[in-house]
């Protein structure tokens, strides 16, 4: 019980890491391409480069969105004022080492001083991000809604989220300002722990970002090794320190090329060539298309989910063998960075910064020859049904072509129904949701529609892998149901009186709710949220609907009725829809 619920605190905490890092890639693409030995274009460097040396600010606007009830710009806000607060005032309380500014001139001596303060102020410059954006969606959660006495009421909601942030970053500063030399100790003891572990640390880092992958929380210690650990001139982090020309960073990246760019892909042709000879021509798209988008942008995660249930064994071995790529590139001196993942877009990129790139290819290949031999092995002796191998369902085309707008509703009634979906959001290529019964969950019919995994993590949260369009899907979903995403976990929650009506109740007041659309008749109906949203309703239909039980309020705009629900409206739509056959 206790890990479970930790597992729940800390996922969204991994998805909302994603946000910012999504920005890096960009800022590689920009410092890149502006470098003397490519365009040799400096303002085009500088912009890439203002985005690495703005990472902390990029970090506390981003979770801080990510996690707020949502996703509502106002918590941003508030994660840039806490951040600004905690750093800007910490830089007073450092504590100045002797012979700094030796300098008789004082504005020199000012200058020097403000310089040293800001290096250093940057090394804490992403975990103070990120526990700014913690604060602030946290913060966010809590006083969005709250009312203040008359005269202040200006202040009220959400304009006073902000504020509250900025006294949260006051302490931040003292917190920062006095215990930066525990701080320092503590990342220095790290890295020299990491340097002193050689290649048991890099292993170690491999295995666990690979078996970490089912949870969604290796976004989590790759945010300690690409931005904490080491310091080069100032920039820290892996990944920051090779973009920022360190010739001894990357070794935390390195590793990852071969599997993402040979052995995973070979893997994806051996469970063709060991599909059934009449299923290969149908599964040959979807092998060709999980390969080149592991080798040529690093994104791996359908093609780990084809495996990593049907054949633990040989995912734990997919494990291992990231851990000791990590260690052979290590060993023979390659050191290669990127900007989103280990793929040939960022190879080919970077290779002017990296060190022995060559020594990829035949390391590479070594690698794409072993997957391909263990998977071509293990799906034999295990007779694994990888996609090509399995029975083939039949479908009812009626059915398919019944459900709203294709197949995000074909999702949608896989998953139980929009009445079964309580929250939605996706991550990367994935969709994490949270269902009222996860038993009703059709994982068969899922994978009919293309997803590469389904995990029950339990307590209703379920994760679905469907690949990079994952956004998107997702996106269409909320539309079909009307679910809002994920407020927030449970502990950035504040307590809150249960107001809403009992089961039967809301029973109740759908099936009223029903008769009144019935009389209306509308046009088009359509569920947002809590707002249930129709066209084409007479003057008189809505005055009847506007007092149905269950609307708490209504509004109109452009020839559209607004009803605001005490509940979601997905349901109320489901319910129509079923009405109307």
């Amino acid at each position: 019980m206790i890990e479970s619920r930790a597992f729940e605190r800390l996922q969204p905490l991994g998805r909302a890491l994603m946000l910012p890092i999504a920005v890096l890639p960009v800022a590689a693409l920009l410092l890149r391409l502006g470098q003397p030995d490519l365009l040799a274009i400096p303002f085009v460097a500088a912009a890439g480069q203002a985005i690495f040396d703005n990472l902390g600010l990029l970090f506390a606007a981003g979770v801080a969105v990510g996690l707020a009830r949502e996703n509502h710009g106002a918590a941003s806000l508030a994660g840039i004022v806490c951040y600004l607060v905690a750093t800007e005032g910490a830089k007073p309380l450092l504590a100045i080492p002797p012979g700094t500014a030796n300098v008789a001139d004082p504005a020199y001596r000012d200058l020097a001083l403000a310089a040293w303060k800001a290096k250093e102020i940057a090394k804490l410059a992403v975990p103070a991000g990120i526990l700014s954006g913690v604060i602030a969606g946290a913060l966010y959660n809590r006083f969005h809604a709250i009312q203040l006495p008359a005269s202040l009421g200006f202040f009220g909601g959400r304009r006073f989220v902000p504020i509250v942030s900025g006294v949260a970053g006051v302490a931040l500063a003292l917190g920062f300002g006095a215990g930066f030399p525990m701080f320092e100790a503590l990342v220095d003891g790290l890295s020299r722990w990491v340097v002193a572990a050689g290649p048991l640390g890099l292993f170690f880092y491999g295995l666990a970002n690979r078996l970490l992958l089912i949870t969604g929380l290796h976004h989590i210690i790759n945010n300690l090794a690409w931005f904490l650990l080491g310091d080069y001139h100032g920039a820290t982090g892996d990944l920051k320190r090779f973009f920022a020309g360190d010739p001894t960073a990357g070794a935390f990246m390195a590793g990852f090329f071969p599997v993402m760019m040979f052995g995973l892909p070979a893997a994806c042709f051996a469970m063709y060539r060991a599909a059934l000879p009449e299923r290969r021509q149908g599964v040959a798209g979807l092998y060709l298309s999980l390969a080149l988008t592991a080798f040529l942008t690093g994104v791996t995660e359908p093609i780990e989910f084809t495996f990593i249930f049907l054949a633990p064994l040989l995912f734990a071995v997919h494990a291992v063998l990231t851990g000791v790529a990590m260690v052979l590139m290590n060993a023979l001196g390659v050191k290669l960075g990127f900007g989103f993942s280990a793929g040939l877009l960022d190879y080919v990129l970077n290779f002017g910064l990296a060190t022995r790139p060559l020594l990829l290819l035949p390391v590479g290949l070594a690698y794409a020859g072993t997957y391909y031999a263990a998977f071509r092995w293990a799906i034999r002796q295990f007779d694994l049904k990888t996609p090509g191998r399995e029975a083939v369902a039949a479908t009812n085309a009626d059915e398919a072509s019944a459900a709203p707008e294709g197949r995000p509703g074909r999702f949608v009634a896989a998953l139980g129904g929009a009445a079964n979906i309580a929250e939605l959001d996706a991550c990367t290529t994935r969709l994490r949701l949270v269902l009222r019964d996860a038993g009703q969950v059709d994982v068969q019919d899922l994978a009919s529609l293309g997803a590469r995994g389904t995990l029950n993590l339990g307590r209703g949260h379920v994760q679905v892998v469907v690949g990079p369009e994952a956004d998107q899907l997702a996106a269409a979903m909320r539309r079909l149901t009307g679910t809002e995403m994920p407020p927030s976990p449970a502990w950035l929650e504040a307590p809150v009186p249960d107001r809403c009506p009992s089961p039967a109740q809301d029973a109740e007041d759908i099936e009223s709710l029903l008769q009144a659309l019935g009389a209306a008749s509308p046009d088009e109906l359509l569920a947002r949220g809590r707002r249930l949203v129709l066209h084409g309703v007479s003057a008189g239909a809505r005055d009847v609907l506007a007092s149905a039980p269950g609307v708490r309020a209504t509004s109109e705009g452009s020839g559209y009725l607004h009803l605001v629900l005490n509940r979601g409206a997905g349901p109320v739509l489901e319910a129509w829809q079923r009405h109307r056959r």
